[in-house]
């Protein structure tokens, strides 16, 4: 069988390599994978630059896929071959809080990842999708769909008739801006594109920020919303920050999942003081979320946004291309 291995870092090291097609063992399910999903972490772990010092080389990259399970190990009990399944990101966080003890092991990371026409997981660490889903489209779950789900249910608990500010059309925003509308919330997109702002409104944008025209876009959101946005999904980290902070109003929550813009910045804490304001930090979310979230999709009828796909010969390509941020959406490798 074909996967892709980073042999150390650098995108160049990004190689096609001709393996043994392995054998589940106790507990273990071989999934054919048919699709995969890119995330920026995964240009991040390519270059060097995210992962543990003791990152284990030659690596399989991407936490993000879906296919079908063709053999189970001895003692699988929930998994059968045949089930149409997608990767966790987390393989080892079931439900409750992240502590550091259940959240230690990612896909594409800590463990081999998705880039692989055949990919041996634990049982637990696969969940079934539904059938209104094409593998493409489930492969865009695991790590962004449910970053947005988390964001969004767990830890900003959005309620109808709330506003959500998504900032750009990245897969996380858009799931974010889908979700948020299925959730009977009021949504406001930035971005830096028209064009991008206008397929927005298509998907459900109740408004929209062009936030090269309008630099205090914060301000702008406050106002559109009617004294602040009551949740937002902070991507940007160090140059969008206190943007966010304007945005928001009383008792507004920011769940913070990115830094596309740097990682230090200064904050203006009386604002935090004097709105009552919530930032969380986190990292995708648990087997329990993505479960809810996959069941919350199938009730409402949900199709993630695919901007490209890419084959796997492309797929080196492929990853360093999300830096660009041309992208409406997901960008996707079809393996199968």
């Amino acid at each position: 069988m074909r996967h892709v291995q980073l042999k150390a870092p650098g995108m160049e090291n990004l190689v096609l390599a001709e393996v043994e097609r392995p054998k589940p063992g106790p507990g273990e399910v071989l999934v054919k994978v048919h699709a995969t999903s890119i995330n920026y972490r995964d240009f991040l772990i390519a270059m060097g630059f995210y992962g543990s010092p003791g990152l284990t080389l030659p690596l399989v990259p991407l936490s993000d896929g879906a296919g079908q399970v063709v053999e189970v190990g001895d003692g699988v009990t929930q998994m059968q071959a045949g089930d149409r399944v997608t990767s966790l990101f987390w393989q080892d966080w079931m439900d409750g809080v992240a502590t550091g003890k259940n959240r230690s092991i990612s896909t594409g990371c800590e463990a081999p990842g998705m880039l692989t026409e055949y990919a041996l997981l634990p049982e637990s660490a696969v969940a079934r999708f539904p059938d209104n889903l094409s593998y493409d489209e489930a492969a865009t779950l695991p790590c962004a769909g449910l970053t947005a789900w988390s964001s969004l249910t767990t830890h900003a608990r959005v309620k109808p008739g709330e506003t959500v500010l998504l900032m750009g059309t990245g897969g996380v925003s858009l799931f974010g801006l889908q979700f948020a509308k299925a959730l009977g919330a009021t949504a406001i997109v930035t971005s830096s594109s028209n064009e991008k702002l206008q397929r927005a409104q298509q998907l459900g944008a109740d408004h929209v920020i062009n936030y090269k025209e309008t630099p205090e876009w914060g301000t702008r959101a406050f106002e559109l919303a009617n004294g602040g946005v009551d949740a937002l999904i902070e991507i940007g980290g160090a140059e969008t920050l206190q943007q966010s902070l304007a945005a928001v109003g009383v008792s507004g929550r920011i769940a913070y999942v990115g830094t596309l813009t740097g990682m230090n910045t200064d904050l203006n804490l009386l604002e935090l003081l004097g709105k009552n304001l919530q930032i969380h930090g986190l990292t995708v979310g648990n087997r329990a979320e993505h479960e809810k979230m996959i069941g919350f999709i199938d009730e409402h009828g949900l199709n993630p946004v695919i901007d490209r796909r890419f084959d796997l010969e492309q797929s080196p390509k492929a990853i360093e291309s999300i830096t660009a941020g041309q992208h409406f959406g997901k960008l996707v490798v079809t393996v199968a």
